[in-house]
């Protein structure tokens, strides 16, 4: 008898362990709004539409949610919250209408950064000016302690003429070797093609540093990368297609080569979402114009041999990837809005840094799921749990309904 219930034992201990091993989703906090799960219309008083996602050095995490009420497919609004590993969630700030429904002080905000003055920094896609509705102006760069005091709007982007100070900002801010943070906006700056700017944390002074030009250095800029040495990569694109642009806070100095991706089959392909890989080049996914998939490509920091390894899916327009993340494991993680499983609600990949290949899909996500739909974000922690949000959906009580969750992942990663 005894033996028969060690083996009991044992085999329990082995199917734990099995499960254990096994990547785990947790629904850590849904975002609520008021109103039936029919009609998905109401207020929403924490937020909603869960979007941006960073870790701050207190070991909380801080997020942007782009909404306060549904019932239209154009939110407006949004929130700033922190959120505890344990699930402890605290409101920091609501992005409001205004007397006059303009939001004077910011509309759909994006996403975040620590400063190391520990306030958390962010920029709206919108608002920021007055006599329209809340989807003019260029947004706001401002920031707020994380006790959720303090709030303040540092800078109305496309203030001066011409915007001459950049307009629409859509990347995260990154602090620089100076103490400074660096941010992009995707135009303004003297020739209307974009710019790099930098916010100087003892003071909130804001400074556009560097304008593109579409013919030199490309326009539209995609975002900042930190590269081993504290300087900044991203993506620009001008008259020579797709650019790889390193920019050195110290002397000013942007330096721009052409990424020359290459004809598919008589097809131009083009790639975005850059991240430093394992081992120190870029990483980045493309597409093929017309093309229903996507795949990795990797390239040198000197913008030299560019590599597109083949496509890792082929289905539902590769899922619509949105972050793309160098994991403890050695390997890249992919949070793909859409999903490429044929659901069409969103999916976690793993892929190869060597060759580019799937090594795994995740496909937690549904309207029904705790985690809800389309992963918006994902990050990692330094004990190597994975930690994501999701846009819409996930659990909620009667006369309530969920707007998106942030989650985290146990995927058994090693600390970072």
């Amino acid at each position: 008898m005894k033996a028969k219930i060690s083996l009991v034992v044992l085999f329990a201990m082995l199917a734990g362990s099995a499960y254990a091993a096994g990547p785990q989703f947790t629904a850590v906090y849904t975002f609520t709004c008021i109103g039936s799960q029919f009609g998905r219309s109401g207020p929403c008083p924490d937020g909603g539409r869960a979007g941006a996602l960073s870790l701050g050095s207190d070991g909380n995490f801080y997020g942007a949610a782009q909404d306060s009420m549904e019932g239209s497919s154009a939110p407006t609004g949004g929130t700033v919250y922190s959120l505890t590993p344990a699930g402890k969630f605290t409101l920091l700030h609501t992005f409001g209408a205004g007397a006059t429904k303009t939001y004077p002080n910011g509309n759909l905000p994006g996403l975040l950064a620590e400063g190391p003055d520990g306030k958390i920094y962010g920029t709206t896609l919108y608002g920021g000016i007055d006599g329209c509705n809340g989807y003019c102006g260029y947004g706001v760069l401002y920031r707020v302690n994380t006790n959720g005091s303090g709030f303040q709007v540092l800078h109305k982007f496309c203030s001066q003429a011409n915007c001459a100070d950049g307009g629409e900002s859509v990347s995260g801010l990154k602090v620089g070797t100076d103490g400074n943070l660096y941010g992009t906006t995707f135009a303004g700056g003297t020739g209307n093609e974009g710019a790099i700017f930098r916010v100087t944390p003892s003071s909130g002074a804001y400074k556009v540093v560097y304008s593109f030009n579409f013919s030199t250095t490309g326009g539209d800029p995609s975002g900042l990368v930190v590269a081993s040495d504290g300087t900044f990569y991203g993506i620009s694109s001008g008259s020579l297609g797709e650019m790889l642009f390193h920019y050195t806070e110290a002397t000013g100095d942007l330096t721009a080569v052409a990424m020359n991706f290459p004809l598919v089959n008589g097809l131009p392909s083009a790639g975005g979402l850059l991240t430093l890989g394992p081992n120190g080049n870029f990483y980045g996914v493309y597409g093929i114009y017309g093309v229903s998939g996507a795949g990795l490509f990797e390239i040198q920091s000197d913008g030299s041999n560019l590599q597109l390894f083949p496509f890792y899916t082929t289905t539902d327009g590769a899922g619509s990837p949105q972050t793309i993340l160098s994991a403890s494991d050695g390997n890249l993680w992919i949070a793909n809005f859409n999903g490429s499983n044929g659901e069409g609600y969103g999916d976690i990949i793993t892929l190869s840094p060597t060759d580019g290949s799937l090594i795994q899909t995740l496909s937690p996500f549904s309207s029904t799921a705790a985690v809800g739909a389309y992963p918006a974000e994902l990050i990692q922690a330094s004990n190597g749990i994975l930690w994501g949000s999701t846009y819409q959906y996930g659990k909620a009580p009667k006369n309530h309904f969920g707007d998106g969750t942030v989650f985290s992942l146990n995927a058994g990663l090693p600390p970072r």
